[in-house]
């Protein structure tokens, strides 16, 4: 990468340039202000409540079994009624949001640390491990990303743990693309040419001028991708490949549920309505937090 040599004070107000940013605390409170990603936030935030206090008030065993107390309505003394076996739904509902929000988040996180490494490198070194890297990501990218999950769960044996696995194999290729272009516009930048000038490692320049420029996009894609990834496991929990009965989990909720629908509506109903409420917070959040970040995403 050719450089100018520059001043050095002109070099170190480039250098700070590029590491200066908004800092967080701010970033917080901007995102607050504005009203679409305030109220998603504060419905993932009471979500995420319920997954960590949710289990300790739970009213029952989520796996207790009344079967004298099969398919009861909500009531007074069952909040949100019972399923077919008897089972408490509010607690079934309060455990598996733990699951639901947990594996969405840990999906999200390792594709995003997958995809950002592959991505930034590739951007940043160009040469044969970027066509590497673009071609595999071309690769996961030409199938439907559920159909490719299902596959790979499968093969591993359905269970929670191998659907998690297999929606993060599926979703890094995302973030891959997307960093490395965010990588090849940042990179051109004087800031950038004004560290190599000085002397700066490349990791050193990767992790504090490439990363903190370029990784705003990606924080909003997964955002967004936190509701997509709990609908994915859901949707993988009620065709059988993700976690398996008698589970807690939402999607096999729905699943158990579906041949009460129009008898005992609240059987799948509820789940599906809890499925619903988090995933729209997850994009009321995403929505909000690409508006702050780009400014040409006016309303």
């Amino acid at each position: 990468m050719a450089s100018t040599p520059l001043p050095i004070t002109q070099e170190a107000d480039l250098l700070r340039e590029g590491a200066g940013a908004v800092t967080w605390l701010e970033g917080v409170r901007r995102l607050l202000t504005n009203p679409t990603a305030a109220v998603g936030s504060i419905l993932v935030g009471f979500w995420i409540l319920i997954a960590i206090a949710g289990p300790l008030a739970a009213p029952q065993n989520p796996y207790m079994q009344h079967l004298d107390a099969r398919l009861t309505p909500p009531s007074a003394l069952q909040w949100l009624g019972t399923d077919s076996l008897g089972r408490d739904i509010l607690s079934r509902l309060l455990y598996g949001a733990r699951l639901s929000i947990s594996g969405g988040f840990a999906v999200v996180a390792a594709a995003v640390v997958i995809g950002t490494l592959a991505g930034v490198t590739a951007g940043f070194f160009g040469g044969v491990w970027d066509d590497l890297v673009m071609r595999v990501t071309d690769m996961f990218l030409a199938f439907p990303s559920l159909i490719l999950a299902m596959a790979i769960a499968a093969v591993l044996h359905p269970s929670l743990t191998n659907a998690l696995i297999a929606v993060a194999v599926t979703w890094w290729p995302t973030y891959a693309r997307l960093i490395r272009g965010q990588t090849l516009a940042v990179k051109e930048n004087q800031y950038v040419e004004a560290a190599c000038a000085l002397g700066m490692g490349k990791i050193g320049i990767i992790a504090r001028h490439i990363l903190p420029n370029a990784f705003a996009p990606v924080l909003v894609q997964a955002t967004l991708d936190v509701g997509a990834v709990i609908l994915t496991l859901a949707g993988l929990s009620f065709i059988g490949f993700g976690a398996q009965p008698p589970t807690p989990e939402w999607g096999v909720m729905v699943s158990d549920g579906r041949s009460f629908l129009q008898t005992q509506w609240w059987v799948p109903t509820l789940p599906a309505l809890a499925i619903l409420s988090l995933v729209l917070a997850c994009n009321l959040a995403g929505d909000g937090l690409r508006d702050l970040l780009d400014p040409r995403s006016e309303r």
